[in-house]
């Protein structure tokens, strides 16, 4: 099972999952001509994917959701909240492509198990997800203000995680950015910094990881080689060598 991620940061987010036999994108927060060329550079056709996952409502997650579904008769899946919240803003689909799950109820795509988990974010029910290909364990876990206990018992353990570093907190607190804003960032419904990314990130190696891919980086609040250096400083503080002990990466 490989992640990659064809997009990530405050303007869109998608994030491609496969195995052999099972491509699914977690959130379509580009156009869909942005979608399938992104696809299409890594040698996936669009009507090759088994489905669109969503975890949550927000533009940023599923812009072209509702046109890639529609276009390539693609199930999207979705907790009954989130449906509901994006409904409206993904246009009609097929009644035989909504896939509702209850909660964070597990179910399965192909050859790949899938399990939803709540995330603190200040959406209608936001969740990440973890991917089981029966040999390993895969998870994105982006927008969540804080790292809790119920996410990192659900990502531990994974080999490759997707894990927000969204802003460094020194370019948050002196940047442009309203007062309500950086203080809706950094709350505990906002966005991970870059330091707590950094915390998480020594958790999961401890756990099992072996790649983790920052990503969902502001491109008003951080930039790649900031949170890269971050985390990886950090890391070594506990030990940890990047390049030897983890695959450390930033996704853009």
């Amino acid at each position: 099972m490989e992640l990659y991620p064809l997009k990530s940061g405050s303007k869109g987010n998608s994030c491609l999952v496969y195995t052999k036999n099972t491509k699914i994108l977690v959130d379509c927060g580009i156009s869909g001509k942005a979608a399938s060329d992104a696809l299409s550079q890594i040698g996936v056709a669009p009507d090759e994917l088994s489905g669109i996952v969503v975890t949550h409502e927000h533009t940023d997650h599923i812009k072209g959701v509702g046109i890639l579904a529609r276009r390539y008769k693609l199930p999207v899946y979705a907790n009954a909240k989130t449906w509901e919240a994006m409904r409206g803003s993904i246009g009609k689909i097929s009644d035989s492509c909504v896939k509702v799950f209850d909660g964070v109820s597990s179910f399965s795509v192909g050859d790949l198990g899938i399990k939803p988990f709540d995330i603190p974010h200040d959406a209608a029910m936001p969740v990440g997800y973890c991917f089981d290909d029966g040999i390993e364990r895969g998870a994105v876990a982006t927008d969540m203000g804080v790292l809790t206990e119920e996410v990192m018992r659900a990502i531990g353990g994974c080999k490759t995680v997707l894990l927000e570093s969204n802003h460094d907190i020194n370019m948050l607190e002196t940047g442009s950015y309203p007062y309500s804003l950086k203080q809706r960032i950094k709350g505990s419904l906002g966005h991970l910094s870059n330091d707590t990314a950094a915390k998480g990130a020594e958790l999961l190696v401890k756990m099992g990881a072996e790649r983790i891919i920052l990503g969902h980086l502001s491109e008003e609040n951080n930039f790649p080689a900031l949170a890269y250096e971050t985390v990886k400083s950090a890391l070594a503080c506990s030990g940890i060598v990047a390049g030897r002990d983890i695959a450390l990466s930033v996704a853009v």
